[in-house]
């Protein structure tokens, strides 16, 4: 028998023995490892359909509300909220079964706590749906079982944290516990506890099981209305051009014929970019080997909670007898392209990568090491550039949806996303703050591209505030996001957008369709000017300057073009944030003096600060001039 602490370097011993079969559809690439083994998996054609069956599991519909595209925890959580919600014409095409690809291995697990307040009310609402909800709409049990969660502090700083997250959770009546290690012992006697400083124990933390979750929800769609459509590839998405030149969504292709549909939903998972690809929207996520061991049998190790160590980056999941051993890896194997045909089909492990984990588990539970290794799971997982999922209507098609991009945590995010996503797709926007999972707010840039733009750092940080509070100061703004309004129905698409008279001093808010404020922004109307003035657009009627914050500049600009697309307002908003620098000059002093005709820029009298400030925005190979100004 292979013992966990030894079992890596066997198979490491022996590797060079075998033969692998490289697979030719997936390319893989990372410094520790040249190929990639496709996994023969014993109980695959249980997870299949029957054999002899081809063809949709339903007929198709000729058109509907919703089309949702894959049928993991994303997919059928959307769908059934959707539902709730009362819109009942929906469809979801799954291309192989329901829980292909990446739902139907993965580990399950649900905590509770986060550092973000809106993350825990996420999670609140998917352990609702899949402990009680779904049980009681349909009397089938989802697989639910609350074990408890134990996060391990092996440092002062972590315990801190914990603590912090602790206090988070109780504003949202989340019970947990700070544990001393005499404590963690006791209510977990198999860890090893000489190195903590403490852990943090939820007792309604658990597990969740991927095809009783999966499968009630799609009951519960379906007695709603919904159709459930299985064995029905997506070959591709039609879009059309609307009178106004906004690309939207018409109909969705599959092998077996077209759905027309003004709405499009992208839960495909490591699918997600070739489905984007389709309707000519970018979906930045990529795909990886992501990997979990599960042990034989362990004696003692019943009821005991999950557990997560974020510094040895391992977690330990109950399996009944056994524990399921898995993490984060730090050098992870990249699928370039996964084969469509990879539903319900496993890598082999590359021990190489996995072998930090084997020793981190080992040291919080000395008793792995001599435990033998009854499978190993190694599968695509989809993750993205800031480990946040990415989600809401795409910039480029209007229609077009995107659930994906969940880093491991679809199912555990799963209920309170698909919530939030079905009430983006009805009403426009989702109830609580998911601006960090908007799709809208990814940019081209790179974050080196933007340290590259001339920052300073060489003075202490009080100076500034002296300087400032004394004399004047000057702030490269550049960052800034700059778009002009112009049109015919400039103005009256500035009365319907923002919240003071645009003809009036600048500084106003962005206004929601509801009545919320979407953002805070500077707008100025600009005068007329000769022809060819190099920073006031060419209009045929009034033009406005919008000065944004370059965090939130491409997510505002979204939300502008879908206004005045859905409001069919007969104007452009023109982007110039690249050529056009913007200083901001602040502080008590007055300028030196007010004739600048030699210098091209425009000056803006605003401050945001009680002191009397400007902003000066010119062209950006003309911005540095600007420092001379007084």
């Amino acid at each position: 028998m292979a013992f966990l602490g030894t079992a890596a370097r066997r198979v490491m011993a022996c590797r060079q023995l075998l033969s692998p079969l490289c697979l030719a559809t997936t390319h893989c690439y990372s410094s520790q490892s040249t190929h990639t083994t496709e996994k023969s998996v014993p109980y695959e054609k249980t997870l299949k359909q029957e054999d002899g069956l081809s063809g949709p599991t339903k007929p198709l519909l000729k058109s509907a509300d919703v089309v949702v595209i894959g049928g993991g925890s994303l997919g059928c959580q959307t769908l059934y909220h959707l539902c709730k919600l009362g819109m009942t014409n929906v469809v979801l095409l799954e291309r192989d079964r329901l829980t292909a690809g990446t739902t139907w291995h993965t580990a399950g697990l649900l905590w509770q706590l986060r550092p973000s307040d809106t993350e825990v009310e996420l999670l609140d609402h998917t352990r609702n749906v899949i402990s009680s909800e779904l049980e009681e709409e349909t009397g089938l049990e989802t697989g639910w079982i609350q074990n408890g969660g134990l996060f391990i502090a092996s440092n002062k700083q972590r315990l801190d944290e914990y603590k912090r997250l602790m206090s988070l959770g109780k504003a949202y009546g989340i019970e947990s516990y700070v544990l001393s290690p005499a404590e963690t012992k006791d209510l977990y006697p198999l860890m090893n506890v000489k190195d903590l400083y403490g852990t943090l124990y939820v007792p309604k933390d658990g597990t969740m099981d991927p095809a009783g979750t999966c499968t009630t929800l799609s009951r519960a769609a379906t007695a709603r209305g919904a159709t459930v459509i299985e064995n029905c590839p997506v070959t591709g998405i039609q879009v059309k051009v609307d009178d106004l030149g906004v690309k939207r969504v018409k109909a969705v292709e599959t092998a077996h014929g077209t759905i027309q549909t003004p709405c499009v939903v992208n839960c495909a998972g490591v699918w997600a970019t070739k489905l984007g690809e389709m309707a000519g929207v970018n979906v930045p996520l990529i795909a990886m080997h992501h990997a979990y061991v599960v042990t034989e049998r362990i004696e003692g190790i019943q009821n005991m909670p999950n557990v997560r160590d974020h510094d040895a980056s391992v977690y330990l999941r109950l399996q009944g007898d056994a524990l399921s051993v898995g993490g984060y890896e730090h050098n992870p194997i990249f699928c370039n392209d996964v084969s469509n045909n990879f539903a319900f089909s496993l890598f082999d492990l590359d021990w190489d990568v996995f072998m930090q984990h084997i020793n981190g588990a080992v040291n919080r539970v000395p008793a792995l090491e001599q435990t033998g290794i009854k499978s190993t799971v190694c599968g695509p997982e989809s993750f993205t550039a800031d480990h946040k999922p990415l989600m809401g209507e795409a910039p480029e098609v209007r229609g077009f949806f995107l659930g994906c991009g969940f880093n491991s945590a679809g199912m555990m995010l799963g209920g309170g996303c698909g919530k939030e996503l079905a009430h983006w797709i009805i009403h426009g926007r989702p109830e609580k703050d998911m601006y960090g999972y908007d799709i809208r707010y990814n940019t081209d840039y790179k974050y080196s591209e933007i340290l590259g733009k001339e920052y300073t750092f060489d003075f202490p940080p009080h100076h500034d505030v002296v300087i400032f509070r004394n004399a004047v100061a000057v702030f490269d703004m550049s960052y800034f996001g700059k778009f002009y309004l112009t049109g015919p129905d400039a103005k009256k698409a500035a009365d319907w957008l923002f919240t003071a008279d645009g003809n009036k001093a600048p500084g106003e808010n962005l206004c929601l369709l509801r009545g919320g404020v979407e953002s805070d922004l500077t707008v100025s109307r600009l005068e007329p000017s000769p022809a060819h003035h190099p920073l006031t657009p060419e209009s045929n009627g009034e033009a406005y300057y919008l000065a944004i914050g370059g965090g939130v500049a491409q997510h505002n600009w979204s939300h502008i073009q879908a206004v005045l697309q859905g409001q069919g307002f007969r104007c452009t908003l023109i982007d110039h944030t690249e050529d056009m620098g913007m200083i901001s000059i602040q502080g008590p002093k007055r300028l030196a003096q007010t004739n600048y005709s030699y210098f091209p820029f425009e000056l803006i009298r605003y401050t945001g600060v009680s002191e009397k400030g400007y902003q000066a925005t010119s062209e950006t190979e003309t911005t540095s001039e600007a420092s001379y100004l007084g």
